[in-house]
Formats: C-alpha cells, structure tokens, sequence
C-alpha cells in the first residue's frame, strides 16, 4: 500500500476513534454518570459477569500493566467493592470477587450501560442497527483476526432464511444425539409457523447467534398469556458448545423478558438434556414437580417444566 493511502485510512481510523469515544462518553470523568473510571468499572463488571477472577486473568482480557492493575485492585478493596482469597491449590494466587457493595455497583453500571446503548440505538430503524452491529462485528473480527483470535459471536434478531435452519438443525441435532424422528420436526416447524405468523415485535423475539455469517445457535421468547413469558426452541451448535453461549442466550431472554414487564419466563425441557437444565438452573429457575413420560419423538422421553418468577 502507498504510503500516502496508508496515511488516509490512520487519520480515518483516529478520526472515527475520535467521533466514537465522544459518542459513547468515555471522556466524561466518570463512567455513564458514576463514580467509577473506565478501567475501574470493566474490572467491576469482569467481576460481576464471571463470579469473580484472578488478577492476571483480568489483565489479560483488558490488556492492563499488572502493575497498573495492581494499583486499580487496591483502590476498589479500599473502598469495599471487591475481596479476595487464596486459591487452594495455589497459595500464590488469589481469587477475586465482588462484595455485596461491589455487586451493587456492578449492577447499576451494568443497567447504565444498557440504558445509555438503548438511547443510541432507539432511534435507528431495525435495519440500520442490523448494519451497525454489523459493521462493529466486523471491526471486532478484523482487528481480533490480526492477533490471531476467533472472531466473536453475535447475537442479532432473526431475518428471512432463519426460520428454515432452526428447523433443519433441530431436527438433525435430535436426531443424532436422541434419535428423535419426523413427530419433533414436525413441532419445531409448527412453532416457528406460529411465530411467523403471530410475531409481535413489542413482546416477542428470536435472537440468532452468529460468527462469521455461520450461524452457531438461537432461542425464541413469545408471549404466552397474563404477562408469562415462554422461553422456546433453544439449541446450540456442537461447535459453539463449552463456550457459555447456551447461559448467554437464556439470559438474553431473561433480561427482554423482565425490560417487557413480563410477570414469569416458563419453558418444557426434557429430563435427559443435562447441559440446558444446569443453565436453567444456574440462571435461576426452579423444576416444577410435574414430569410426564412420553414416546411422541420416538423413543422414551421425559418432559419436565420450568419456571423463574421475574
């Protein structure tokens, strides 16, 4: 590349580095109106978000000096936000967490944040935030390319072809791992038949999760009845799993479902499918004591029921 184009796209890329730090209010003195600075509130939420960590794990996700992060740490023990223990196995490191006013904190940054995005993306069409997350996963992937990492998942609403490949991908996953046949086809096409159909984009959506234009896993939330919630179809790709996708697509569901005003978030699993009820469980619903044995798939199943209160 000349060096005069090479020139352009460096002012390009600070001038929009520029527009979007002003944009997004990092240069106010404290992060989304709190007393908290940008290292010290991603450090809070790197805490709350994972149930703690060690310090040098959260050096590398932020790229801090260890000296300056050590420094950071002081300052939030000081003020009673986090805590720490040594690690059992390893006397030399400790694990943090965040105390109760810690977690506090970590809550309200946290509902700022989402607050303050809602407010920038409220006013664009649907379309032009497909295209902006578009555009922001695209940078991400680029620059995350050049160190040699994997491109991030994205979650993004359904859009037309969705529909047929979570149909096509239930019934190929259950049938491999369940041998489940044409009757569990045949429900998923009537589910996202009826969402088609009925989709009230006020109380209801898809979420798609995507790397790369592959499509990885989905959940759908629909409106029930009297202010209930149904979390439905959810699945993750055998190649996204262990990467905390299943538990990020269930709290998304949660966090619309409690924005909506919904009074419950209720869904039907069956017993054999370990890895989603431990994410049910670990994101607080509770099993209902009502089961029921079934072939309608096929070979034997049993149904269960779930629920968590908003």
């Amino acid at each position: 590349m000349a060096a005069s184009s090479l020139a352009s796209r460096i002012e390009a890329v600070r001038r929009f580095s520029r527009f979007y730090t002003r944009r997004i209010g990092v240069l106010r003195p404290g992060i989304v109106g709190s007393p908290y600075t940008l290292p010290e509130a991603r450090i809070l939420y790197a805490l709350g978000r994972d149930a703690g960590g060690t310090a040098s794990a959260i050096g590398r996700e932020l790229s801090l000096d260890l000296g300056y992060l050590s420094r950071l740490l002081q300052g939030l023990r000081r003020r009673g936000l986090i805590q720490a223990r040594r690690v059992a196995h390893d006397a030399r490191r400790q694990h943090l967490t965040l105390t109760e006013k810690g977690r506090k904190a970590y809550e309200m940054l946290d509902a700022r944040s989402r607050e303050e995005m809602e407010q920038m993306l409220s006013p664009l069409e649907r379309a032009e935030r497909d295209r902006l997350v578009g555009s922001m996963s695209a940078i991400q992937a680029l620059l995350e390319k050049e160190k040699g990492g994997e491109a991030p998942i994205v979650l993004r609403e359904h859009r037309p072809g969705d529909m047929g490949w979570v149909v096509e991908r239930h019934a190929v996953l259950y049938h491999e791992q369940d041998g489940w046949g044409a009757a569990f086809e045949a429900l998923c096409a009537g589910i996202v038949k009826d969402f088609l159909e009925k989709f009230d984009a006020a109380w209801e959506r898809c979420w798609i999760a995507e790397r790369g234009g592959e499509r990885l896993g989905c959940v759908f939330l629909v409106n029930d009845k009297n202010r209930i919630a149904r979390l439905r179809l959810l699945l993750v790709e055998p190649s996204a799993r262990g990467s905390g996708l299943g538990r990020r697509l269930v709290e998304e569901c949660i966090r619309f479902a409690r924005e909506k005003g919904y009074r419950k978030l209720v869904l039907w699993t069956h017993a054999h499918l370990g890895a989603a009820r431990a994410i049910y469980r670990n994101t607080g619903f509770r099993k209902l004591p009502r089961t029921e044995a079934h072939r309608t798939f096929g070979p034997r199943a049993v149904s269960e029921y779930w629920e968590l209160e908003l």
